[in-house]
């Protein structure tokens, strides 16, 4: 089967049925968050650990709230990964220990911190914020970068393209021959469909990748199969490309990439290769190490560590 393309079965349920081969569709966690915020975690899930180098996968809101009730998240620290943010609905201010000082981020734009060998951040709402709608993702470092410099990068605009009235914002990778500015360090994707009018379109996919469907605002089908709020259609490689359907107004997250090159440990805000570069991480961070450096605009305290566990599954 898998040297058949199924772009030659004629016969379209055939086709629907060789697809749906590759097809996995689980649902996702849901927990609440500071006051009222609702996050639906997808990534990592004991049925899919990684899309690609993609080991991390928030969903926030949408929420609202009183001024001065937003997600106020103190200094801690990150190792071998690059955070990703995208805003869909109200702003967000990042500092961290490179000096970068309330650096806002808005609706239709992209945080990117590059952890690399180490670095603190704080993640927190203005005083006058009353919604938020986002999604936060972490990109695994490969082997020859995890020790890397850390860097901060912000990308106010980001590549659109249209196709069936669907919206289609570039935000990792290249997509429908557009390419998106930000910089990550393996072979991904990442795009936000947006629905202007309820909508079916056929989009090309990289068999060599691996991809993940979330729902962040409606629902849509992908390939026959539903995807809401509440769970995550995945495609493991082999597919060329895929025929979705759109509700008005939906909104979807599509990440994929070539499946990653070694098997990865994620525990707290860290990703490593071994057990042991995790727990000195974790000591230097309690010992408050240069590694990670200080934050001192922000008033308040820094975020505790967890207890460290006697054994870790590694994640592929």
């Amino acid at each position: 089967m898998t040297n058949t393309n199924y772009s030659e079965i004629s016969n379209s349920d055939d086709c629907e049925k060789y697809v749906n081969q590759f097809i996995q569709n689980f649902q996702i966690r849901s927990a609440e968050i500071g006051k009222g915020t609702v996050i639906k975690r997808a990534l990592p899930s004991r049925h899919k650990r990684m899309i690609g180098a993609w080991c991390f996968l928030d969903h926030a809101g949408p929420v609202t709230f009183p001024q001065g009730d937003g997600l106020d998240v103190g200094p801690h620290p990150h190792i071998g990964l690059q955070t990703f943010t995208w805003m869909i609905e109200g702003t967000m201010l990042h500092s961290d220990s490179l000096g970068t000082t309330n650096q806002l981020i808005q609706p239709k734009q992209v945080n990117l911190m590059t952890a690399g060998y180490g670095i603190s951040h704080t993640e927190v709402a203005p005083d006058n914020e009353t919604k938020m709608h986002a999604a936060q993702l972490w990109i695994a470092l490969p082997d020859d970068k995890i020790n890397m410099a850390p860097q901060f990068d912000h990308y106010p605009e980001l590549p659109v393209v249209e196709q069936d009235e669907v919206e289609f914002t570039v935000l990792v990778g290249e997509f429908l021959k557009t390419t998106s500015p930000v910089k990550v360090h393996s072979e991904l994707v990442g795009v936000d469909f947006y629905a202007k009018e309820s909508a079916t379109t056929i989009i090309p996919l990289n068999p060599k990748f691996e991809y993940g469907f979330m729902a962040l605002e409606g629902e849509a089908v992908v390939n026959g199969h539903e995807l809401n709020s509440d769970n995550m259609v995945v495609l493991e490689p082999g597919i060329h490309k895929i025929e979705v359907q759109l509700h008005k107004g939906a909104r979807l997250l599509l990440i994929g990439g070539e499946p990653f090159e070694s098997p990865i440990l994620l525990w707290w805000n860290f990703v490593g290769r071994t057990q042991e570069e995790l727990k000195i991480a974790r000591e230097q961070w309690v010992a408050e190490d240069a590694r990670f450096g200080r934050i001192p605009s922000y008033d308040g305290p820094r975020l505790e560590a967890p207890v460290f566990p006697d054994k870790m599954r590694p994640s592929k």
